[in-house]
């Protein structure tokens, strides 16, 4: 029922975007339909084809640019990243502390916040972290005030919220008997 389906999108895009010229065509994702053909079936390598025929069929002045996004680059087509189509290829790292603090600071802003929040101090404290995960630090805080029942969302929330992101989620149900304490104690003092 959607074999095809997809090369069909592609030339409607493609139609759309002439019409509403100058424009820009953003794919999210692109190894969805860009990663290489070897391992495709045949109605799944059609969406690819369209999509390199539509690029082939590009003039200078027609005002579409086109570009796209991916997490795995080193899988796309070779087709799609020769000269002409896919060619410039713009890295982009995980913000620095200034930056981390301008997207929590976005993120926060809608939630109440007690005043114990330093949010420059929660930006040093996340290095490595993407947008996505700043995202998902202020969710998990915001759910655990939640659950907490709190008016504000506080730093305790916000730490919680970190280390259950660097660390995973709290198990309680692990302890350690006197046994393997001892076991740990005598491991540690031998090194």
């Amino acid at each position: 029922m959607f074999v095809g389906v997809g090369a069909r999108r592609v030339r409607s895009l493609f139609q759309a975007a002439k019409k509403k010229a100058p424009c820009i065509i953003f794919i999210d994702e692109i190894d969805a339909v860009g990663s290489t053909r070897k391992q495709w079936e045949g109605h799944t390598k059609k969406t690819l084809h369209q999509l390199l025929v539509e690029m082939d069929g590009f003039e200078q002045n027609e005002g579409i640019i086109l570009m796209a996004a991916t997490n795995l680059p080193d899988i796309l087509d070779p087709a799609l990243t020769r000269p002409g189509r896919f060619d410039r290829h713009i890295v982009v790292p995980n913000p620095d502390v200034r930056g981390r603090q301008e997207i929590l600071e976005l993120y926060l802003q809608d939630k109440p916040m007690s005043d114990d929040i330093d949010v420059k101090a929660i930006a040093r404290g996340t290095p490595g972290f993407n947008g996505a995960d700043l995202a998902n630090l202020v969710n998990i805080a915001a759910i655990k005030a939640a659950v907490e029942g709190a008016d504000k969302l506080t730093a305790a929330q916000l730490e919680y919220a970190k280390d259950r992101i660097l660390m995973g989620t709290e198990r309680k149900t692990m302890f350690l008997t006197e046994e393997s304490k001892k076991v740990l104690a005598f491991f540690y003092l031998s090194l």
